[in-house]
């Protein structure tokens, strides 16, 4: 094994915790995002040579991720994935340490969002990625980024205090009401 294959699997260990809380957080289910997440390993493995710019490594993965999971929803539309609570409270670190329901609450309201709105709260709120990074990695504008969060943010609060989520929220994205 050369240094630069060490140095590329040692960047792809390193970021394989963020990868499967972004996997998680997606689908809302541990072992969809297990299985997301291998799938996103062999396809970065397999696609190595690629990779132009190894300091984007983490950006790279998440577009691979990004990918297959959209994949992924196009074959399972209308089943979707189940989503599994109880496996993912753990899995989502926060700052605080609110008490369990609260955190159910929180997921729920995640896992609510449309997917636009979910991937970049997802990004900025829990990755810590900044709106120039998340917008170069989802190829969208940093407005639109900016925009996403706010209502994505809206529509948390509006749904973790008890409001309707209004529009854009998951049923809607989805063909729903």
């Amino acid at each position: 094994m050369t240094a630069s294959q060490a140095g590329f699997r040692a960047a792809l260990v390193a970021a394989l915790p963020g990868l499967r809380r972004y996997a998680t957080g997606l689908t809302g289910n541990r072992d969809a995002a297990d299985e997301l997440v291998q799938d996103c390993l062999e396809r970065a493995l397999r696609a190595a040579d690629t990779l132009e710019r190894p300091e984007r490594m983490g950006a790279w993965l998440r577009r691979i991720l990004h990918n297959l999971f959209i994949d992924e929803v196009r074959r399972r539309r209308g089943t979707g994935w189940p989503v599994d609570l109880a496996s993912i409270e753990n899995d989502i670190s926060w700052s605080a340490s609110p008490a369990e329901s609260e955190v159910r609450e929180l997921v729920r309201a995640v896992q609510g969002l449309s997917l636009e709105h979910r991937q970049v709260v997802l990004l900025v709120g829990v990755e810590g990625l900044s709106y120039r990074e998340v917008a170069a990695e989802l190829g969208v504008p940093v407005g639109t980024v900016m925009s996403r969060l706010a209502r994505g943010r809206e529509r948390l609060r509006a749904v973790l205090a008890g409001a309707s989520p209004g529009p854009g929220s998951r049923a809607e994205a989805e063909g729903g009401a």
